[in-house]
């Protein structure tokens, strides 16, 4: 019989809810029948693309004698990281600090009141070197709650305190340009030099690291930033973790060569690597890049989007309980799509062998070199594509996130300027559009939607801040003045319901009248995608170059004040920092701020394509008719024609009305 989670609106739990685990939701119920039971909570986190979750779900949770042991012993929570990363960001920082690691799936064992005394991430059902069995450590947390609850309590209480000591806001610290260029150092020297990427495996893709890097090779012409970025794009693109054939990137290579991603495709990974890619075609020329830009655009339009209006979340890493199923191929296959001519050049373009570089003789496709010719590449593409599609597909994780889709406006928006797509920007409207008509209610934003249908769970900072982001992208992409006023308006909540009242500067993740958890998280850090913070600070600024006058110094102050804040981090770990430093170069630039008016939108046009082409990465590009918008107003045309105003911070160059002059000035 399905459990509670039959109810949900999540897919991850609702992958969950044949399980004979009585799960619950996370909620003041699960709560408090843990405290009328006096029993701990096991409480079990991950996300519906994730391939260890789905092992240890067949493991354990399928299992009846397992769920046994925990309907006796447990109120069993799910959570779906990706809808409540408040929760997640909690509990993860107690499982770090346990453990020295995290990751999904995540296991805590929690007191009636939330607290954690116990803390891992994927358990087996049996015993291996180093890892209880899930069994094992069921009945042996159960035994230690039942003889010595006292102290496990006060361990608990204990672990919270420290919990909440050592996620204190930092000091501030002065970000300026000799802070930044000494990013770059660290960088380069923990950059791979020969595989691109930083480290070894596995490897993620580091794109708001590579965004900073770039926007600091245009301050200053460091070729060592430039290299790392294009060494870096080169490998990914060319590798297994791009999908070869219908465009987007893989969660993270499993290998140092990027050649055997782990197969989820995430939202987030996509838009940020547009955004990348499409910022190094147009600073470079590189063919590759805009190739991979305009597979990458394409995949979030035919590969992402949702029936009802913006952007899913993620396809799965595993397809019918296989990981990669869908995208490996072998030399056979490939004589029984293409032919034994065909066959035997394109797995030699496609790095496909007898042996394979995957399970069971198979390869993923990587393209290490472009073949001559280019026409026969195009059409062995197309067929095979046909054919794959023919396959049994991952599922795809429905849901509509806040955070994600404003970042995937921005890259759309901002890429579709910069490279002349107006499809892109329309995708990236109508995207907007759902967002404003169905997450935003009664003026705060609602973290997830699916099928058109807000879910309950409140924004958090990064939906408010990504989403606002996108939205000043918009009204650059189109003149708009609408896309402004929104934005404006999800700032201003920010900055009040998400500040930080104690610490000038810093954020919590989490509004001031959020549901209250053990511990308010508020983590200043990049990973995977912007940290809360940072992808406010980099909408304040944004805001500060196109708002009114009174508010764009608002908007300054406070996008300064958040980067002085995240100082030490961008100092001590670069690369977990990346979109923070990223924002500073910004800052420093200006931000450059090219105001085009123009009677007609033909009149613009010209000097529009220079600005978007040559502008400082975080710069600010806005055409329209004269006073239209506060970045236009006062600002008029010069003989009757086009006029691009340039200007850097609070310094303005004489207006300029010929391509050549503007190209020049930026």
């Amino acid at each position: 019989m399905p459990n509670r989670l039959a109810s949900a609106t999540s897919p991850y739990l609702l992958q969950h809810a044949g399980n004979p685990v009585d799960w619950r939701e996370w909620g003041a119920e699960a709560l408090a029948e843990a405290k009328r039971r006096n029993v701990p909570i096991l409480l079990s986190v991950g996300y519906a693309a994730c391939h260890w979750c789905h092992v240890m779900a067949h493991e354990s949770f399928e299992d009846a004698e397992t769920a046994a042991l925990m309907n006796e012993n447990f109120v069993n929570i799910k959570v779906d990281r990706e809808e409540r990363p408040d929760i997640d960001a909690v509990y993860m920082i107690a499982t770090q600090a346990m453990t020295g690691q995290g990751g999904w799936p995540m296991t805590c064992f929690l007191t009636p009141d939330g607290e954690p005394f116990h803390c891992g991430t994927y358990y087996p059902p049996s015993p291996r070197p180093g890892m209880p069995s899930f069994p094992h450590l069921l009945v042996a947390v159960a035994q230690a709650w039942q003889e010595r609850p006292d102290e496990l309590r006060e361990g608990a209480g204990r672990i919270t305190e420290l919990l909440v000591t050592q996620t204190k806001p930092l000091e501030e610290s002065v970000v300026d340009a000799g802070v930044l260029d000494e990013a770059v150092r660290g960088l380069v020297s923990e950059a791979d030099s020969e595989r691109g990427g930083f480290g070894d495996a596995p490897k993620f893709p580091p794109s708001m690291v590579l965004e900073f890097l770039l926007r600091a090779h245009e301050r200053t012409g460091s070729a060592d930033a430039l290299s790392i970025v294009e060494r870096t794009a080169e490998a990914m693109a060319r590798g297994g973790i791009h999908d070869q054939l219908g465009g987007g990137f893989a969660r993270y290579s499993v290998d140092g060569d990027w050649q055997v991603p782990h197969f989820e495709k995430m939202l987030y990974d996509n838009a940020l690597l547009l955004r990348c890619y499409a910022h190094l075609a147009r600073r470079t020329g590189s063919a590759l890049a805009l190739r991979t830009a305009r597979s990458t655009a394409a995949f979030l339009s035919t590969g992402l989007s949702a029936p009802a209006g913006g952007f899913i979340s993620s396809l799965d890493a595993d397809t019918d309980g296989v990981e990669g199923l869908t995208y490996v191929w072998t030399p056979e296959q490939f004589r029984e799509v293409l032919g034994e001519d065909d066959a035997k050049w394109a797995a030699e373009v496609f790095s496909v062998t007898e042996r394979g570089n995957f399970e069971d003789g198979t390869s993923t496709l990587r393209l290490l070199r472009d073949p001559e010719d280019a026409e026969r590449l195009e059409r062995v593409r197309e067929s095979l594509l046909a054919v794959r599609e023919l396959r049994p597909q991952p599922s795809r994780d429905d849901k509509v996130i806040a955070a994600w889709n404003g970042l995937a406006i921005t890259a759309l928006a901002e890429a579709g300027i910069a490279l002349g797509e107006q499809g892109w920007v329309s995708a990236a409207a109508d995207a907007a559009n759902f967002l404003l008509r169905t997450h935003l209610v009664d003026g705060r934003l609602r973290r997830s939607s699916r099928d058109g249908v807000v879910g309950e769970a409140a924004g958090v900072l990064e939906d408010y801040a990504c989403f606002a982001e996108g939205l000043l992208a918009l009204h650059q992409a189109t003149g708009a003045a609408h896309w402004l006023d929104e934005a404006t308006a999800l700032l201003d909540v920010a900055l009040v319901r998400f500040a930080n009242d104690d610490v000038p500067g810093a954020y919590h993740d989490t509004a001031d009248d959020a549901e209250l958890l053990v511990h308010r998280p508020g983590d200043p850090g990049d990973n995977a995608s912007p940290s809360g913070a940072s992808a406010l600070a980099a909408a304040l600024v944004a805001a500060s170059a196109l708002a009114g006058p009174s508010q764009a110094s608002h908007y300054r102050e406070a996008a300064e004040r958040a980067v002085a804040r995240a100082g030490q981090l961008a100092a001590r770990v670069p690369r977990f920092a990346g979109n923070w430093l990223a924002v500073a170069e910004a800052l420093l630039a200006g931000p450059v701020q090219v105001a085009i008016v123009g009677a007609t939108e033909q009149a613009r046009a010209e000097l529009l394509s220079v600005a978007a082409r040559e502008v400082h990465g975080g710069g600010i590009v806005l055409a329209g008719a004269p006073d239209g918008v506060p970045l236009l107003a006062d600002r008029p045309l010069v003989d009757g024609g086009a006029a691009a105003y340039v200007c850097r911070g609070y310094v303005c160059d004489r207006p300029v009305t010929t391509s050549e002059e503007l190209a020049s000035a930026l």
